[in-house]
């Protein structure tokens, strides 16, 4: 089994990808599960319109930094020339790869004619892959859908357009739009557009286990892998499910100084990299993932009750000490040794 994947001149070191996430794959996260072993995270969703202006937070989201193995932004748009210009300052900002949302479902995205609401629109979808891939030099990929509703299922002729144009790869999202994130992800519907296409493509919906990453893997066909909300409070999720399609080879999940480690390393780079009060603000949903997917407490109600409570925390010190004494049963967190903690590489007896 091939243990990479090459979309244009980029080599990436693996076949299980990071989706772009709103409010998730900030540079922080990014660069955490960079070095938990993730080989491709890409940045949250970015308003090429809104970079070009350079919106603070805008540019904030297109972050770049050091740590990553590469740098992938998404680009969101409905405007041609705009996010041709967008990709043009990802460019110069360092991005490897430029990706293209055509997949968003949500309301405030579609009804602004971005997102999926392109995959109703083709010739304007076109329209924008044409002007980007000749704007830059980079690798541009799509991530999309498989339409906007199961009268409309159209990615595999809009994959077939992506390629003409010089499109490097595709991810396909195995729902519609109009499912949003309900029902269950048909993997088997991206073999179509992998039939249609000799350009890499990626699939993507409903993957958490090695299982379901083989399944998905062997009914679409498809190239490479993308994760997507089975990553919250598990940054390390990709370099497990990559060991385990390589070799097979099951990896047990971090330990309590581990996974505390590990959150304490995020919640510092969070606060360095917004500043306070912003940072603990913008980590508290990674921590109620990370305690949610703990498996202390035992008891799923004390988990719940501890999520509550800790999230109301003012300081990331108060965080710190309240996880520990949560995972390791004593009252201070100061002297905890983050760096030195073991990464969590090793397998299963």
């Amino acid at each position: 089994m091939t243990t990479g994947l090459q979309i244009g001149d980029v080599r990436i070191d693996g076949r299980v990808l990071m989706a772009p996430m709103t409010g998730i794959t900030d540079l922080p996260f990014r660069v955490l599960a960079s070095q938990l072993g993730a080989s491709y995270v890409a940045t949250e969703m970015v308003a090429a319109a809104e970079l070009a202006r350079a919106r603070p937070d805008v540019v904030r989201r297109a972050a770049v930094g050091a740590g990553l193995p590469l740098t992938v932004i998404q680009l969101v748009g409905g405007d041609a020339e705009a996010m041709a210009e967008g990709a043009r300052m990802a460019q110069k900002a360092g991005a490897d790869i430029i990706d293209l949302n055509f997949g968003c479902p949500a309301k405030e995205v579609t009804g602004a004619a971005c997102g999926s609401a392109l995959m109703r629109t083709p010739d304007q979808a076109a329209r924008i892959m044409e002007a980007v891939v000749q704007a830059v030099s980079r690798p541009v990929t799509v991530k999309m859908r498989l339409g906007w509703d199961d009268n409309s299922l159209n990615a595999a002729d809009l994959a077939r357009r992506a390629e003409v144009l010089g499109v490097a790869a595709v991810t396909v999202h195995g729902r519609t739009r109009k499912q949003f994130y309900t029902g269950i992800a048909d993997w088997e519907a991206v073999a179509e557009v992998k039939q249609t296409v000799a350009i890499p493509v990626i699939v993507n919906g409903d993957i958490i286990t090695a299982e379901q990453a083989r399944e998905a893997l062997e009914r679409s066909g498809a190239d490479a892998l993308m994760l997507g909300r089975g990553v919250y409070g598990r940054p390390w999720l990709a370099a497990h499910l990559e060991r385990a399609l390589i070799d097979g080879t099951q990896l047990r999940e971090p330990d309590r100084e581990e996974r505390l480690a590990i959150v304490i390393r995020h919640l510092r780079a969070s606060a360095d990299f917004y500043g306070l009060p912003l940072g603990l603000k913008m980590f508290r949903k990674h921590l109620g993932w990370y305690i949610e997917q703990a498996p202390w407490p035992a008891d799923p109600t004390e988990r719940r009750a501890a999520k509550a409570r800790l999230c109301r925390l003012e300081t990331p010190e108060e965080v710190e000490e309240a996880l520990t004494a949560l995972w390791l049963d004593v009252k201070h967190s100061r002297n905890f040794d983050v760096e030195n903690k073991p990464q969590v590489v090793e397998a299963i007896a």
